[in-house]
């Protein structure tokens, strides 16, 4: 496995595993088994022995009810809401006559909606959990019962069954591998599920059982496994079989894990020890956790508030009630008597007090949750149908699986993502190359006639071709066909220098078995190119060279590992040389090369240079003739140090070291692990907008940084890279503490000196062990709490330039300890990218709640596999990417959809807007509850503090679910404040919602201010004009009705001309649901108090006529008027003092687009921007290149197959051809695999310091002049274990002319489907209109001065390659 063995216990309870369900089925009497299990005993072919132990079944349960608990479970999760609960209170005040001055219907009826429509889409939630537990749990296996292989259920298997998996099946359960069709108990498996990686790995049954083969033999099996309780470890297992009075000790290489698929292996048997819940894969799922937004937080934070501020109201008014009952009441009391069982001013005070906290409840209505669940699952509708992030290849729409975190989208800081998978196709092509000094590969994407050139045809000459390698450049072919000696040696290394197994199902039918895709890819195309790799034996390797088979000599097997970074094989061809060909980093193999290679390596890192920065993974390829007598010297040795009792990993490597010199350069290779479409624009685009972006992957680091270069996370133009690989605390924390050293020093360098110092301060740690409290750093438990809620300020955050931090897996394992997280953040997110390598899933899980809990950050989580689960689950947004490595990961997520590229869309069209709409409803709601419920507490002075209501009860029903739901609905459904294109183009539209700055308590106190200042005018103006009116006859218009219509109908006109200056985006729905409700109320009123209703409900309807004869009054429609302007006037003048004073981004940008609206002449189509800079739909391209030397190594390659080939184990073979080479290796291969992870680091430090010298003289030795006649840049050391990089040199920039328009876009970085022009510089288009991609001119630097990511146009001033700092301790 490559993940991390040291996961400290103590983190398990911060992120808990998946509960096990309690199952409380009776089970022979007795109830599932209680307490912790200690270890576990398990008994082949024994259920009954098995049952006693009651261990989980294999069914999986991620559903959270059935149908007898949803009700109650539902309604108890409902009423934890603080609103419900609030609102049931209401409810029953409601239901007491002698308090309730309003009908219960009032209240009820928008209850039971609320909870009925959450209840609808909580179970439709759950419905599709339970169909994807159904479609797991019924998944067929063959299971060994009676001696008889029978078809079972997944669910129904059970620990201690014997299993048979046929290829390409899913490993149903933790199985301890018996047997399988291979030779000596092999099998291959592929554990992307686990831990995203996608070669082969190998597996190996214990010799006894590998020879029960068939079901008989397996029947009669009854061996005991005793081992290690359930736990996450996936790379662990400690167990012992008992068997025949013999005991066999149990490893990981034994196991194979549920959520493995089968691989070129025809069938294999396992034995069930651990299943359903208790498996490895599930212990690291994530439990399901309820998920709500920071809005939903702070609305229950001010529910409470408001429920506190109607308290208040409540007892003003309470109070007034017993001194006006005390003192003007009983003066009444001969013909107004008190209601019983009323007898004194206090308890008419007491009710009165209840009567008022159901009448003012209405500052916060029930319909503000029906509201907000309907605008809600407006935004997932919107994102279900968005053409935009439809994926016509894979016919796959975007899908919100959850309507609740619509908002939170628009709020993201973090995003955690996988790599494989998820940035990456899982897909390696061969794509270019260098050979004898001569670059391949590179092909003008027009044609000389304008044509884009056709992939070579192979099959043509090559029957043997593989027809899924796409190659353009017919030279190379022309230079095989001819005979070149160079391409032919080129090509022959690749077709030898490998450990892929061929299988050949018919003539010229192969199929490679890689176990790594690196390997494939190489092997294929040297395949297309003549150099056949047909079959091999331990001793033998047989190619079909350009048609004619040549059977190699397999002499020996260098094997790759992590230190080595290179593989070598020694051949003997049949004409009796013998030739060494090896392959590796560029970094290591041009230090063992002959000093006659010295200008041909200068010209090959020339290539290598321009293939790293096109982010592709390069290896350098060598090799060396050896005469007969060195061979037989060597070999001896070799064969000495692979007997060797003690230190043989050193005897080998030494012996390895002494044979790969004074090789000759043949040239390098360049493969493309192929991004999916669009990620490095991506990437740009969030990194602009102030979203951090963490790869958590699985992989190995040279592989992971390499991705990170390819998709522009990682650039050459940063400041510097840290490499984090320390082995203890100690070392991790010094690594961390130099991190920050350097970070300060780089901002000293940068003239902010003053800053720096004391930034010094604070990130120094002393000693390195307990030099927070020494040095002014805060230790976790003494940091300050930040302030309501918000995030913990960073000592680095405002340090300058661009960092990177990678991280591996165990390193991470002692920064995520508790005295070390809070430094590690510190760190990290002082960086623009983190990757983390070699990580778990739990740890992919811990790192999430790490950023939660320290940053307050919103966090988002994008994976596509089984080993992502946790991590969605996690964070507080889980994505799911609909990919190769099945639905686990899109089953647990929040939203899903098939590329990578449509986050952009995601966070800053639908989140952003999601955002905005949401916080610009929430305000207006409030705003217009408060105006109307306000009016009540006024008028309590004037009415004796009777809870007599200013509105009749209908208005008041009505007011919240037909008067101003729907034009407010319209607005939070539709709403925009710029066009989506606008939205990609300046991505610093998405920081306010990172900021929180639409909807906060700030804002919430000014619209209920707002609100109270309108409840006053709309009652003292009505108040004060009719107190003394009088109609045309002479009539006193001074009555209660007159009053009451007078003052709602000035509420609902004002309110709808508040929300007609809110909306920011009109449409025909918009203009329809403002004007139609302003409609509705007139034609309701005159409804209620026309004759009709009068006559057939007297009782209900007393007030008839009095609307007509209120509203055919002129002085009533001027009270209304004044009443109005009054309400609106303050608010347009501070909104056009805002604008004129203080413009927000977004006022800025569609000014702009109104001016841009004005200017374009009739007649020109396409979007153009400010000076001419095209502003239209365009993708950020390709970062330019630079002429920095890095390498781009990457090497998704497993050690121990050399010495697996060479020892015969994989292949079959008679015995007696077998015996011949088990002489020669004693140990076994998996044997050889446990040391390697023991071996001793300190070999590895030594080797690194040689490595680097080496690399630093040949450096310095290599000069060369490019086309321009420029002094080439010296060769940096690679980025690996063994090297640190620091300095760079700037390349002189070139004298090109550009106009204002087209300098800004190059000095932005703004590249994509580049096309070259007589001057020099590059201008872009888009090759993807659609994806609404965003174009950085000097549009954005003059309005909000922020530059964007991206490196210059070719030719400009570089500030070469960033540092990349290996940290490495003493104390390792």
């Amino acid at each position: 496995m490559t993940v991390p063995k040291d996961i400290p216990d103590k983190w398990f309870p911060i992120v808990l595993p998946l509960q096990r369900k309690k199952q409380n089925q009776v089970v022979g009497g007795k109830k599932k088994r209680k307490g912790k299990e200690e270890e576990r005993k398990v008994r082949a072919n024994g259920r009954e022995y098995n049952e006693k132990f009651q261990y989980a079944s294999n069914c999986i349960v991620t559903s959270k009810y059935n149908v007898i608990t949803f009700l109650p479970v539902n309604l108890f999760e409902q009423f934890q809401e603080v609103a419900n609960t609030y609102f049931l209170f209401l409810l029953i005040l409601q239901l007491i006559p002698q308090i309730s001055s309003l009908s219960w219907f009032t209240t009820i009826v928008p209850l039971v909606l609320v909870l009925s429509i959450t209840a609808v889409k909580d179970a439709t939630d759950d419905y599709f959990r339970h169909k994807s537990d159904n479609q797991v749990n019924n998944r067929q296996s063959q299971v060994l019962i009676s001696g008889s292989l029978q078809k079972e259920k997944w669910m129904n298997v059970r620990v201690g069954d014997i299993i048979k998996l046929e290829n390409n099946q899913f490993v149903a359960a933790d199985l301890l591998l018996l047997s399988s069709s291979e030779p000596h108990g092999l099998c291959y498996i592929e554990t992307a599920e686990l831990d995203g990686e996608t070669n082969m790995k190998v597996r190996q049954s214990l010799s006894v059982t590998s020879e029960l083969g068939d079901p008989h033999n397996l029947a009669q099996f009854d061996g005991e496994v005793v081992c290690e309780p359930p736990n996450n470890k996936l790379d662990r297992f400690c167990g012992t079989l008992y068997w025949k009075e013999s005991k066999y000790p149990l490893s990981n290489q034994n196991m194979l894990l549920r959520g493995c698929v089968l691989r070129n292996t025809e069938y294999c048997y396992g034995l069930v020890i651990f299943a359903g819940p208790d498996t490895k894969l599930m212990q690291n799922s994530g439990r399901t956790k309820f998920k709500r937004t920071s809005i939903d937080r702070l609305m229950n934070t001010l529910v409470l508030w408001i429920f506190g501020f109607l308290v208040c109201m409540g007892v003003i008014l309470a109070v007034g009630n017993a001194v006006w009952e005390r003192e003007v009441g009983t003066l009444f009391q001969s013909f107004l008597p008190w209601d019983p069982p009323v007898n004194g001013f206090l308890l008419s005070a007491f009710l009165s007090f209840w009567s008022y906290v159901i009448i003012l409840n209405t500052v916060v209505p029930i319909s503000l949750y029906v509201s907000v669940e309907v605008i809600r699952l407006g935004h997932s509708y919107f994102i279900n149908w968005d053409r935009r992030m439809f994926c016509s290849r894979s016919n796959t729409p975007a899908e919100a699986r959850t309507t609740t975190l619509n908002e939170e989208l628009g709020q993201v800081e973090y995003i955690f993502s996988d790599k494989t998978g998820t940035l990456t196709q899982n897909i390696m092509t061969f794509n270019k190359c260098s050979i004898n000094g001569r670059a391949y590969g590179d092909v003008d994407p027009v044609g000389a006639q304008g044509k884009r050139p056709q992939p070579l045809d192979f099959s043509v000459w090559n029957p043997l071709a593989d027809g899924g390698l796409c190659f353009y450049d017919a030279s190379l072919l022309e230079a095989v066909k001819t005979g070149e000696p160079a391409a032919h040696e080129f090509y022959r290394l690749l077709s030898l220098c490998h450990t892929v197994m061929s299988e050949e199902k018919r003539e010229g039918a192969l199929v490679y078995k890689a176990q790594s895709p690196d390997e494939g890819a190489l092997v294929t195309a040297a395949r297309n190119f003549g150099f056949v790799f047909r079959s091999r034996t331990p001793g033998t390797i047989t190619v079909h060279e350009m048609g004619r088979p040549v059977t190699y000599t397999l002499l020996a097997i260098l094997d790759f590992n992590n230190i080595r970074k290179r593989m070598s094989v020694i051949v003997r061809n049949p004409e009796g040389r013998i030739r060494l060909y090896c392959k590796g980093a560029d970094t290591v193999l041009f230090e063992r090369l002959h000093p006659c290679n010295h200008e041909l390596m200068n010209i090959t890192s020339d290539h290598l240079n321009e293939y790293a920065s096109d982010g592709l993974r390069t290896l350098a390829l060598a090799y060396r003739d050896l005469t007969e007598e060195e061979w037989e010297e060597w070999s001896e040795r070799y064969r000495g140090a692979g007997k060797a009792a003690d230190c043989r990993e050193d005897r080998l490597a030494a012996a390895y070291e002494q044979i790969e010199q004074d090789m000759m350069l043949l040239g390098a290779t360049a493969i493309e692990d192929k991004l999916q479409e669009g990620v490095p624009e991506t990437i740009a685009i969030l990194s602009l907008a102030n979203i951090k972006i963490w790869v958590l992957t699985g992989d190995k680091q040279e592989t992971a940084v390499n991705i990170g270069y390819s998709c522009k996370m990682l650039t050459d133009n940063m400041t510097e890279i840290f490499i984090i690989n320390g082995h203890t605390v100690q070392s991790v924390r010094e690594e961390l503490r130099r991190a920050r050293e350097r970070m300060v020093a780089h901002c000293r360098e940068g003239g902010k000196g003053d800053e720096a110092a004391g930034w010094a301060q604070a990130c120094s740690l002393g000693n390195g062990v307990r030099g927070g409290d020494q040095a002014g750093w805060p230790l976790p438990q003494e940091k300050e709490k930040p302030e309501s809620g918000g995030r913990v300020p960073s000592l680095l955050e405002s340090v300058s330039g661009e960092f990177a931090l990678v991280i591996s897996g165990h390193s991470l394992a002692h920064a995520l300890e508790g005295d070390m997280e809070y430094e590690f953040v510190e760190t990290a997110c002082a960086c623009r990218a983190v990757i983390c390598c070699r990580v778990t899933p739990l740890q992919k899980a811990l790192v999430v709640e790490l950023i939660k809990r320290h940053k307050k950050a919103v966090t988002l989580a994008i994976g596509d596999g089984a080993n992502d689960v946790s991590m969605i689950k996690t964070a507080h947004i889980g994505v799911g990417i609909s990919g190769q490595e099945g639905i686990q990961a899109v089953l647990a997520s929040d939203y899903s959809f098939s590329q990578f590229r449509f986050l952009q869309r995601l966070l800053l069209v639908h989140g952003r807007w999601s955002y905005l709409r949401m916080c610009r409803f929430l305000c207006y709601f409030f705003y217009k509850n408060f105006a109307f419920t306000m009016v009540h507490f006024w008028f309590g002075f004037f009415c004796g503090f009777s809870a007599q209501t200013v509105y009749d009860q209908y208005f008041i029903t009505l007011y919240n679910i037909v008067y101003t739901s729907l034009p407010v609905l319209a607005m939070g459904i539709f709403d925009q404040d710029v066009p989506e294109q606008r939205s990609l183009e300046y991505p610093k539209l998405y920081e306010p919602g990172q900021l929180n700055l639409l909807f906060n308590k700030r804002e919430f106190f000014i619209c209920i201010a707002q609100g109270i200042y309108t409840s006053v005018v709309l009652f003292f103006v009505p108040y004060g004009t009719l107190a003394h009116a009088t109609q045309s006859t002479g009539v006193p218009l001074a009555d209660y009705q007159t009053f009451a219509v007078t003052t709602a109908t000035a509420l609902v006109i004002v309110v709808s001309v508040q929300i007609a200056l809110d909306t920011g985006y009109w449409t025909a729905i918009n203009h329809f649901f403002v004007w139609g409700s302003l409609g509705s109320y007139f034609t309701i009123l005159f409804i209620m108090h026309s004759s009709f209703l009068f006559s057939i409900f007297p009782k209900q309807f007393h007030f008839l006529g009095s609307a007509q004869n209120t509203l055919e009054q002129p002085v009533v429609w001027l009270t209304i008027a004044l009443a109005t302007v009054i309400c609106i006037a303050p608010v347009l003048a501070f909104r056009f003092l805002k604008l004129d004073l203080k413009p927000q981004l977004s006022d800025t940008v569609r000014y702009t687009q109104l001016v841009h609206q004005k200017k374009r002449k009739p007649g020109i189509s396409g979007g153009m921007g400010i000076s001419g800079v095209g502003l239209g739909v365009r993708a950020l391209g390709r970062l330019g290149r630079s002429a920095s030397r890095r390498s781009g190594y990457a090497f998704a390659h497993q050690e121990g197959f050399g010495e697996l080939i060479t020892s015969g184990k994989n292949m079959r073979l008679s015995s007696l051809a077998l015996a011949t080479f088990a002489s020669r290796h004693s140990s076994s291969w998996i044997d050889t695999l446990r040391k390697k992870k023991h071996a001793n680091s300190a070999n590895a430090s030594i080797n690194s310091a040689n490595a680097s010298a080496n690399s630093a003289n040949a450096s310095a030795n290599s000069v060369s002049a490019n086309a321009n006649g420029q002094p080439h840049t010296p060769p940096a050391p690679a980025l690996s274990n063994s090297s640190s990089l620091s300095g760079s040199q700037d390349t002189p920039p070139e004298e090109v002319g550009l106009s204002n328009a087209q300098e800004a876009v190059a000095r932005d970085g703004v590249h994509s489907g580049a096309t070259s022009h007589s001057n020099g510089c590059t201008l872009v288009t888009s090759p993807e209109a659609e994806t609404g991609g965003c174009s950085l001119g000097a549009v954005q630097e003059a309005l909000f001065g922020w530059r964007g990511v991206g490196a210059r146009v070719s030719g400009a001033s570089s500030p070469g390659p960033p540092p990349i700092m290996e940290e490495s301790s003493p104390t390792e």
